[in-house]
């Protein structure tokens, strides 16, 4: 199926690996131009580099940025568009914040949480949504968590900050709905990239148990039986930014095998 975005262009947050990788990989095997981003250099050279060599005539920028800070994220924009004259969907996503119980977490832990988790999102928006305004028509894409549906023992960081960004997103959306543009939120379940294997470690160490058993574990509570891909997860995020997604707005929807128990 095109989806017809091969004159789109598309900023991705976080898109050096994981999740927003994935995201960067799927855009570009559609056709559509990238601007990627994350704090690391290297990682996002590599990105890059990998992507151009994979989908020949793809147009690629990528330049390193911190999202909470609003002055990386202006440079970020400006140059996106300087390149290619306008970015028409973003793509928003940052790693997650330290796991743990409440009294592990100082007000420091739980700024930080904010400024990476919510200030990151308010800043993307900010930047791009005058030019999505103008243009009337928009895609806002927010990777979120299953913890906003059903929240995860020991990620009381995530579970409050990712709710903050769906409350967001869903009042935007009927700001800007008559504008032709849409805001949607995709929840990753439990999928295999290096944030989940970083967290089945560290309850590995909790549990005195091995990451493959932890893993094993989280697989056992879904019921597909098993975790989730990258790519299985990004097909759906490049659906929600096609023509073809025009009348979605608001939802949050899970990629998750079926982990989430609620009825709606």
């Amino acid at each position: 199926m095109d989806l017809g975005l091969g004159d789109k262009v598309a900023l991705v947050a976080a898109s050096s690996r994981g999740l927003g990788r994935a995201v960067a990989e799927e855009f570009a095997a559609e056709g559509a131009s990238l601007v990627m981003c994350a704090r690391g250099e290297a990682a996002l050279e590599e990105a890059k580099r990998a992507i151009e060599e994979s989908h020949a005539g793809v147009e690629v920028m990528a330049l390193p940025t911190d999202l909470s800070e609003p002055a990386q994220v202006d440079r970020l924009v400006g140059e996106g568009l300087e390149r290619f004259g306008r970015i028409d969907i973003l793509v928003t996503n940052t790693g997650g914040p330290p796991a743990g119980p409440f009294d592990s977490h100082s007000a420091e832990t739980w700024s930080d949480a904010v400024r990476q988790n919510l200030d990151s999102v308010l800043n993307l928006t900010r930047a791009v949504l005058p030019g999505m305004k103008q243009r009337r028509w928009g895609r806002i894409i927010n990777i979120t968590s299953i913890a906003v549906k059903q929240p995860v023992d020991n990620l009381i960081l995530s579970n409050a900050v990712r709710a903050a960004v769906t409350g967001f997103a869903r009042t935007l959306a009927n700001e800007v709905a008559g504008l032709g543009i849409t805001v949607n939120n995709v929840l990753p379940g439990y999928t295999r990239t290096q944030r989940v294997e970083e967290l089945a470690a560290k309850i590995g160490e909790q549990r005195n148990i091995t990451p493959d058993e932890a893993v094993a574990d989280w697989a056992a509570q879904i019921p597909m039986g098993r975790i989730g891909e990258p790519r299985e997860f990004a097909a759906l995020v490049a659906f929600l930014a096609s023509e073809r997604a025009s009348y979605m707005t608001g939802t949050s929807i899970p990629v998750d095998g079926g982990w989430i128990k609620s009825l709606v």
